[in-house]
């Protein structure tokens, strides 16, 4: 009895172990159950502004750093309960009410909400909920834009007016429109652009690049988009973040892309943080700002010297190069210190930001010598090594090719310097191809200009990867600097869309828009395009209204648009020139094989073309097709022209 009240005691003994054992174990589980897959939160948001709202796990880098503004918060402690995201440290701004949280997130993170919980002792805690979101598709998914794609170029408030509920948003510092002000705000929007994308994909483009679209709140003149006072918000007179997410969702769609306009350099002077900087540095000549915030005009601020050549001069002086990179653009756009670390990743989270949420195709840097140029290439490479396949073109305003060279990633620079930018602008060659159409042919002007233009491409670390334009929102109208003719605005339609480069072509252009009133203004060159307004008496998007040579260029840049979307030749084809005689320049591009042929004729009289001298191209006896007549040219001996302009020929089928 004895013995076996013993046994029925040890076995029970062993089952309690047993299931001890297995509870045990299935706790360890559950327990990891719970910190694999992210608890529901209840959320809350005490915190008046936390930068990034949000950000997502699988990038590279596993930093990320937060911006906390919020009344005296500096004397809070945060902490974080969340699994794979760990706080490794916690920094106080020069103002009270700022923290900088530099937070690192493992491999292992999932998608999530948590709550981040500040505490101080005597207080009750303070909580925010922030979320780390799943990428939707990896970073080398996100193609940037190429040498096969034509970017369109458009100032959003003054394309089209899709929403006239958002013309006027009350509590805003400008707060009326009208179109009758070339610098009012006009009510051209997101919308806008959605509704004519159709327009946009027919005529055969293959980008869009908008000026910026981010919130501007200044009392007057930022129609422009360049003056921007929250970076993560788009300006409500433009639409919503979901509108400016839609429209890259379409753009998609259809096979093209979004460029996005961002600014480094400068903010607006009514940005929020310029009523609380978080640090003594946090933007340039900040002392001297503070000082005189109280009565602050047009004439207070130390300006940029504007000497970009400081960037690579080797004899500039000190001073020159300090005004030239923290002197502020202009009085109402405070020049950002990206010297301070803090800023410096604000901004480039910024950017990773705007790539993810919108799915961008690319980005546009404006200003691009203006900033720090240390930081623009820690900006630049920090993003094409998150994302090897995008792209980022950057605004150096410079007709000197040496300049512009020195910007480009890959460049040999001789100090040293590393750009990361893949596409500078060919400013250089834009000058020379109204210089070239506008002169007289001599020895030394006329089409030598573009040609020996051309041959500086050996400077070049990848020539194709350079963006070319006739005109943009800076400058006339190309119509204008052409003196309103319609010949050569053609002819350097053509030679800008055949030559190995990126093409840019700024919204208006195809109907001839100008600036003859004002050569210069840039309220003029920015003007209303026609049909985008309810009630418009002309309308560009149907045609209607058009006169004849507007519409005539429509057609001629249609045509040459849609034939480059599907020619290798053009895209990265062997580039070969011969150098210009009797007024006639030829350039060829070559693939495989398709040839392509582009000919600019200033002769007004008959003239005719000698063959014999292109016999390298092997051409000789082949048909070819003028891909805007579609009439058919045999290859032999001679070429006739009747009238001067740009002749494109292809041995590809049309």
């Amino acid at each position: 009895m004895i013995k076996g009240s013993k046994y029925r005691y040890f076995v029970g003994v062993l089952l309690f172990l047993v299931a001890l054992t297995v509870a045990c174990k299935k706790e360890v589980d559950m327990s990891k159950e719970e910190f694999s897959v992210p608890s529901e939160v209840i959320e809350q948001n005490d915190i008046n502004r936390i930068e990034p709202m949000h950000w997502w796990i699988g990038f590279k880098n596993p930093k990320l750093q937060l911006l906390v503004h919020h009344p005296n918060i500096s004397n809070w402690e945060p902490k974080i309960a969340y699994q794979g995201v760990v706080i490794k440290k916690v920094y106080q701004g020069d103002s009270p009410n700022y923290l900088f949280i530099d937070l690192h997130i493992a491999e292992s993170t999932v998608s999530g909400k948590f709550n981040i919980i500040f505490q101080k002792e005597g207080e009750k805690d303070l909580v925010h909920t922030y979320e780390l979101k799943k990428r939707q598709r990896p970073s080398d998914d996100f193609k940037g834009f190429d040498s096969s794609d034509v970017v369109y170029l458009i100032t959003p408030d003054r394309f089209a007016n899709g929403n006239p509920k958002n013309d006027v948003v009350l509590g805003m510092k400008e707060e009326a429109i009208s179109r009758k002000d070339n610098y009012a705000r006009h009510g051209g929007d997101i919308q806008g652009i959605i509704d004519h994308l159709d327009y946009v994909e027919d005529m055969g483009f293959t980008a869009i690049w908008s000026c910026p679209l981010l919130t501007n709140d200044m009392p007057e003149s930022s129609y422009h988009g360049y003056a921007i006072t929250d970076y993560y918000q788009i300006d409500p007179r433009y639409g919503t973040l979901e509108d400016y997410v839609s429209l890259s969702l379409k753009l998609k769609e259809s096979g093209m892309k979004l460029i996005m306009d961002q600014v480094a350099n400068h903010c607006g002077l009514e940005h929020w943080w310029m009523k609380d900087l978080p640090f003594k540095d946090w933007i340039n000549h900040q002392a001297h700002y503070e000082e005189n915030i109280e009565h602050w005009t047009g004439n207070m601020s130390k300006t940029t010297n504007h000497k970009r050549t400081t960037n690579q001069d080797i004899y500039a002086s000190k001073i020159d190069k300090e005004n030239m990179s923290v002197g502020w653009f202009v009085s109402v756009m405070p020049d950002l210190n990206q010297r301070n670390p803090f800023m410096a990743r604000y901004t480039i989270q910024n950017s990773i930001w705007w790539i993810e949420t919108a799915n961008l195709g690319g980005i546009r840097q404006d200003t691009y010598p203006y900033p720090d140029k240390d930081f623009m290439s820690q900006w630049a490479g920090e993003i094409m090594t998150e994302y090897p396949n995008f792209s980022i073109v950057g605004e150096e305003w410079s007709y000197n090719p040496l300049l512009i060279g020195y910007w480009q990633d890959g460049a040999n620079n001789r100090d040293g310097y590393k750009s990361n930018l893949k596409s500078p602008m060919d400013f250089a060659m834009q000058r020379l191809i109204v210089e070239a159409l506008n002169e007289d042919e001599q020895w030394d002007t006329g089409l030598v200009k573009i040609y020996e233009g051309l041959a500086n491409d050996f400077h070049y670390a990848n020539p194709k990867d350079i963006m070319i334009f006739p005109d943009n929102h800076d400058m006339s109208r190309i119509f204008t600097q052409l003196h309103g003719n319609l010949v050569n605005t053609k002819m350097a339609l053509s030679y800008i869309l055949t030559l190995p480069r990126i093409p840019q072509i700024y919204y208006g252009t195809e109907i001839l828009m100008h600036d003859f009133d004002k050569p210069g203004d840039h309220g003029l060159i920015r003007s209303d395009f026609p049909g985008g307004w309810a009630n418009d008496k002309v309308n560009a998007f149907s045609g209607e209204g058009l006169k004849p040579d507007q519409m005539n260029m429509q057609s001629f840049l249609k045509k040459v648009l849609n034939y480059r979307k599907s020619s290798k030749a053009i895209h990265k084809g062997e580039t070969v020139h011969f150098a210009p005689e009797n007024g006639i320049y030829v350039l060829f591009r070559v693939h495989k094989d398709e040839t392509f042929v582009h000919i600019l004729n200033k002769n007004i009289d008959e003239v005719d073309l000698d063959l014999s001298r292109f016999k390298e191209i092997g051409l000789d006896g082949k048909s070819l097709k003028n891909i805007v007549t579609g009439a058919t040219v045999k290859w032999d001996k001679t070429l006739k022209f009747n009238t001067k302009g740009s002749v494109m020929l292809t041995t590809k089928k049309l």
